[in-house]
């Protein structure tokens, strides 16, 4: 049996864009030559906000990755710690070997605010002809004048490498149309889908909003009443607000999309209203909620259903990893937010100095809100910084909910292990005697090896309204 082939692409974005000093990358096939890749520095961390350095990169069968530190290296830790990778040490570099696709965050001497992100992607598949017979080619050097590409037919607009503007910061995509954003191209302004369907955005290129104020283009990627579209493979970069928003849309697929950010309410994934929604294989370092499932909220009104989560690396550097329930239609009885699957998923850190928004995954039923029939299944919890681990309630914060949740029901975690310290207890509890926490259970679930039987072993705190909490190990079942 023949090895497989190995093939390496590398791609160059815009000068203007800043680099990273703090560390040069180099990749290579078994036998190519050593490719240096560019490095690209992004802002993380609200409380304290830092330079990190990204690079990426596309590779099929295996690739050898060299990284050089301008500080001497003692130690190199490569996370997630599930894909055990280890590097070797030589000086100020190492080296370690990669047979499949990952997204890696390298920390040096226990750095993990200038540490490098490292995206090995797989291979692209249908590039698109940018000289194509319905190809709209917009290159670089010249704003784009979004009445240049208003489309009646099925089109594909390529953004060729290199700085791309909009006229007034937004980009409208129409219906049936494919935005395809080329490796080296850097779009600074906002996607916008409203009431739009068949739409594909994608390509290898980055949203670039870090040196953009809050305007009407403050969010990277805007879908809105819209259905059928899929976003895949970009990378968004420090937005004033969410990397992409989903308002009272359906049958939307979110692929390979990473996303950087360190401003206020500058989550990653955001959902109001919205049903059939598929997120796989994600890299979210966000300063608020990494992933957050709403129901009605501004103008985005109705129940959420169906959202699977799956194949996810989650950086909360603000807030929640996973924040479900908090916003409904409190004037209308609220609204029922169900049938939600989380499936391996490695959860990097939690820090969150207010206690009221604590919780690596946390479902805050408020606004006369319903959740029920969740599972989270093989999520990896490693060190975080301040927070706790579970935080499951019918619940009201003054802040945002004009009225507490009515029900969580039928939530199950299985294979859910934390490795760390936590003296925060876990929570579960009803708000009262009408609006209770019902039918949680556990499996398998491992604080530092140990299985958790019990509330007390697994240091939860509950209240009078909670019932039917549930503990099993399958090993002795």
């Amino acid at each position: 049996m023949s090895m497989k082939e190995s093939i390496l692409v590398t791609y160059n974005a815009p000068t203007e864009l800043p680099r990273s000093n703090d560390y040069s990358v180099r990749v290579k096939t078994p036998v190519g030559e050593w490719v240096e890749l560019s490095t690209y520095l992004v802002r993380v961390d609200m409380h304290n906000v830092r330079e990190a350095t990204m690079a990426s990169f596309d590779f099929n069968g295996t690739v050898q990755v060299e990284v050089t530190s301008v500080n001497e290296i003692e130690e190199a830790v490569i996370r997630p710690l599930s894909q055990t990778i280890h590097a070797e040490i030589a000086g100020k570099t190492i080296r370690f070997t990669l047979n499949e696709p990952a997204k890696l965050t390298v920390e040096i001497n226990g750095e993990r605010f200038h540490n490098l992100h490292l995206f090995a992607n797989e291979l692209e598949q249908h590039v698109p002809d940018p000289q194509g017979e319905d190809t709209i080619c917009l290159h670089a050097g010249s704003y784009c004048v979004n009445e240049r590409v208003n489309i009646e037919n099925p089109r594909l607009i390529y953004f060729a490498e290199g700085l791309h503007y909009f006229e007034d910061g937004l980009f409208n995509i129409p219906s049936n149309t494919t935005v395809y954003i080329a490796g080296g191209a850097v779009i600074v302004g906002s996607l916008l889908c409203s009431h739009a369907e068949n739409v594909t955005i994608g390509g290898r290129g980055f949203i670039y909003l870090r040196e953009i104020e809050k305007t009407t283009y403050w969010r990277s990627i805007d879908i809105r009443y819209s259905s059928n579209v899929t976003v895949r493979d970009l990378v968004s970069i420090d937005p004033p607000h969410y990397s992409i928003h989903l308002g009272q849309s359906e049958n939307i697929r979110i692929h390979n999309f990473k996303a950087f950010s360190t401003r206020g309410w500058c989550d990653g994934i955001d959902m109001m209203s919205c049903s059939n929604v598929r997120i796989d294989d994600v890299f979210l370092r966000t300063s608020d909620d990494c992933i957050a499932v709403y129901g009605s909220r501004g103008e985005y009104k109705g129940d959420t259903s169906n959202i699977h989560v799956t194949n996810a690396i989650l950086w909360a550097d603000v807030a929640h990893p996973i924040m479900i329930g908090c916003h409904g239609d409190y004037d209308d009885n609220g609204n029922v937010i169900e049938n939600l699957v989380f499936d391996n998923i490695d959860i990097l850190e939690h820090h969150e100095p207010q206690d009221g928004y604590w919780g690596c995954i946390a479902i805050n039923a408020g606004d006369s809100n319903t959740v029920r029939h969740a599972v989270f299944r093989r999520i990896r919890i490693e060190q975080f910084e301040l927070g706790r681990l579970f935080d499951i309630r019918v619940f009201q914060n003054p802040k945002y909910n004009p009225t507490p949740g009515r029900l969580v029901e039928h939530v199950y975690f299985e294979d859910i292990s934390f490795d760390g310290e936590c003296q925060n207890p876990s929570v579960i509890a009803g708000y009262d005697e009408e609006r209770i926490v019902s039918g949680i259970h556990f499996r398998n679930l491992r604080i530092n090896g140990k299985i958790i039987r019990s509330l007390e072993e697994g240091n939860f705190q509950c209240s009078d309204f909670q019932q039917n909490v549930t503990f099993q190990d399958s090993s002795s079942s």
